[in-house]
């Protein structure tokens, strides 16, 4: 009910501004837009951001293209919960998705897709939902069991028009079968992954537990053999194809599971790295596998014709997992933690009709900035005034009139906080009872903690932490709605 009041208020405005809910009401030169998001990528995982082994010719070309973001941040240190503040603009902490596997993305909350859909944006989800449960009739992946509705939650409800997603991970090739046997002396497990079954293996295969859905209670049972970066690409193509031929801008998030465990990769992509080490090869061999499909994206804008007047954002759900070759560059920690490499992650935004190529920004950023940012782009008012963003519109920053965010960025997770400022980064060590204070300018290790040197700094931010803080719980409490 909340989300038909919601959906119908929206209509109200814009026909009381002279639009139509269901047509287009931007101009013809719209743009496109795209929100690409790997899945456990680090920050140091790819070759823009320095990497010396990874081959990601085809991120680094894109990233060439527009503007690299240095400081860009996941709102979470773990998956569902940035995912969550990609499409609402909002920290997770005020809809109840704390971490993974955890609550699902309520229907009053408003959505990104939902704005655009309502505009007359094409939408479709392509990859990872991991925002709610997919089926209610059989057993599926994490949390989907039968006759459970407690956190069912499709992708339409939430303003697609289409959808190929699977609930959670998957394999990152043949990402609905797994292997019986491992090869445990070259460091295969169920849990690390495996080398591709091709042609030839005599092992025996079994189900991994996942499906793809592309409706209510309907799987995908075709072409789901190979890549699942491939898989999930044969899928966003055609939509890119159709809106295009029926003259309709379009909206799509494209949510990879690459690099996130068990990673299974194929022969000819494990050879790219035949001089590292078998584990090597299975993580750098996915993303170089993936790093191709964002190539076969942009290479079919061109075709189009679409590609200048496409915003394509990039970036990772949070730092790279733990126990893998994966890099968070030169920062502290890994996923799962709100230090620097848990949350900083790699991220460009190309825009060739308004992003010069060539640029980079080091200014604070994350993912919770996609909705306001794009919304003022699109000319678009959010619907309700009352309700606490936590995003900001980073137009300004992206047009180098303004040089600092200015608006702090708070962090929760597994009863941890952090509040970080242009400069400084506010972090609790324990439950939140004491905290360490960094200088990110000067110490973007955070090998430092200054906190004893500055404490009127860590009084004033750990007051403004807690005061964002009980905002999320009301908000948490459906006072929002």
């Amino acid at each position: 009910m909340r989300k038909l009041l919601c959906k119908s208020f929206t209509g109200l405005l814009l026909f009381l501004a002279g639009c139509s809910p269901t047509g287009p009401t931007i101009s013809a030169e719209r743009p496109n837009i795209i929100l690409v998001m790997c899945d456990d990528l680090g920050w140091g995982d790819v070759g823009f951001n320095g990497h010396p082994v990874i081959k990601t010719p085809h991120l680094d070309r894109l990233a060439k293209k527009g503007m690299v973001l240095n400081r860009f941040y996941a709102a979470s240190a773990v998956c569902s919960p940035t995912r969550a503040s990609v499409l609402t603009g909002r920290n997770p902490f005020r809809m109840g998705i704390y971490t993974a596997n955890a609550g699902h993305l309520p229907d009053g909350e408003i959505s990104l897709p939902e704005l655009l859909q309502e505009n007359g944006y094409a939408t479709g989800h392509f990859g990872k939902w991991h925002l709610g449960t997919l089926t209610r009739t059989i057993k599926d992946s994490n949390r989907g069991v039968p006759r459970d509705s407690t956190h069912y939650a499709l992708p339409t409800s939430h303003g697609y028009d289409t959808y190929f997603c699977s609930e959670s991970k998957t394999p990152t090739w043949d990402p609905l079968i797994k292997p019986l046997v491992f090869d445990t002396a070259k460091g295969e497990s169920l849990r690390y992954g495996w080398a591709a079954v091709e042609a030839g293996d005599e092992r025996a295969i079994t189900s991994y537990g996942t499906h793809y859905w592309v409706g209510e209670e309907q799987m995908e049972l075709q072409n789901l053999d190979g890549d699942d970066a491939r898989i999930i690409m044969d899928r966003v193509l055609p939509f890119v194809d159709q809106a295009t031929k029926d003259g309709n801008a379009f909206f799509s998030t494209i949510w990879f599971h690459t690099p996130h465990l068990p990673l299974v990769t194929g022969k000819k992509y494990r050879d790219l790295y035949s001089a590292a080490d078998y584990k090597q090869q299975l993580l750098y061999g996915s993303i170089s596998a993936m790093d191709e499909q964002l190539g076969r994206l942009w290479d079919q804008l061109e075709t189009l014709g679409v590609a200048d007047n496409t915003m394509l954002w990039f970036c990772s759900d949070n730092g790279p997992e733990d126990r893998t070759p994966g890099s968070s560059g030169p920062f502290r920690e890994r996923k799962r933690s709100l230090y620097e490499g848990g949350v900083r992650v790699p991220a460009f935004l190309v825009w060739p009709q308004e992003i010069a190529a060539g640029q980079q920004s080091d200014v604070a950023m994350a993912t919770q900035d996609y909705l306001p940012t794009i919304l003022d782009y699109l000319s678009l008012d959010y619907p309700d005034a009352t309700r606490p963003i936590d995003g900001l519109n980073l137009r300004p920053i992206l047009e180098q009139q303004q040089e600092k965010r200015g608006k702090a960025i708070g962090f929760q997770f597994a009863k941890k906080r952090s509040w970080v400022t242009d400069q400084y980064k506010l972090i609790s060590t324990d439950r939140g009872e004491s905290f360490e204070l960094y200088d990110l300018l000067s110490d973007p290790r955070e090998s430092q903690n200054i906190a004893s040197a500055f404490p009127a700094i860590v009084a004033e931010m750990k007051q403004e932490l807690n005061s964002w803080i009980s905002s999320c719980e009301k908000s948490d409490k459906g006072l929002d709605y």
